[in-house]
């Protein structure tokens, strides 16, 4: 794979071609961050319960006295050997995060229908620290539209992406970010959902790739990606995060 090669004052052109581009991208994501915080909220009045290592607690406990939480819908489900590959990459992501979220009066927090010892013992193998708690026996997932049942996926169509798509596209468990704010008075408000690739942002090896001379070099969405520490043998192994 090679490119044209040109002289320096032809690529300066072809530069600042790009440039305003890419300054057009900026201001139009500063554009949608501005639509994102305006959208309307929806107040949660159901009450969700989560397996957490400190014991049972509710939407309102995960914002750790904050007042926004983060929730990343990680795909692990209830009878899964392992978390998904997609899904570990963009966590693999968010450690580093965690002292300037939180400084900034947000929480993350990961939540997955397998049970809690599932979760630990897969967030041990992977080395991370943020929160993560089970959502087992909860129908959390269900309502956030990332957890599908056997029989919602034997329906002509199931809900997923704020539409509706083939069962054979989905799966019985499926990624996807959700956004919350606590008020003063204790009440929870969803503010905002993301699936399929619009959390892509969050990752930011692919933002890396994305500036490399090969791009992120891949065949379809992050069919490149293992979890890290199965690199050396990643013939086997695909992410299910399309």
């Amino acid at each position: 794979m090679q490119n044209e090669v040109v002289s320096r004052e032809e690529w300066l052109d072809a530069r600042r071609a790009l440039l305003l581009k890419e300054k057009e991208a900026t201001k139009l994501r500063d554009s949608i961050n501005a639509e994102r915080m305006a959208l309307p909220w929806v107040k949660v009045d159901k009450d969700y319960v989560f397996e957490t290592p400190e014991g049972k607690k509710s939407l309102a406990d995960l914002f750790d006295g904050r007042s926004q939480l983060l929730i990343y819908h990680f795909m692990l489900g209830p009878d899964w050997q392992a978390g998904c590959p997609g899904c570990s990459f963009l966590s693999d992501h968010v450690d580093g995060a965690l002292p300037h979220l939180n400084h900034h009066d947000v929480t993350w927090v990961a939540v997955s229908r397998a049970p809690l010892d599932k979760i630990a013992a897969y967030k041990r193998r992977m080395g991370w620290k943020f929160p993560w708690v089970s959502s087992f026996g909860s129908d959390f997932n269900f309502d956030y539209h990332v957890s599908f049942s056997p029989e919602d996926l034997a329906k002509d169509k199931v809900f997923y992406n704020f539409t509706s798509i083939e069962p054979a596209e989905a799966h019985d468990e499926l990624p996807g970010l959700s956004a919350f704010y606590r008020n003063d008075r204790g009440e929870v408000f969803h503010t905002y959902s993301s699936y399929a690739r619009g959390p892509e942002e969050l990752i930011g090896t692919l933002m890396i790739l994305d500036r490399a001379p090969k791009g992120r070099n891949e065949e379809s969405t992050m069919n490149f990606v293992r979890r890290h520490d199965e690199y050396e043998d990643a013939a086997t192994t695909s992410s299910c995060c399309h």
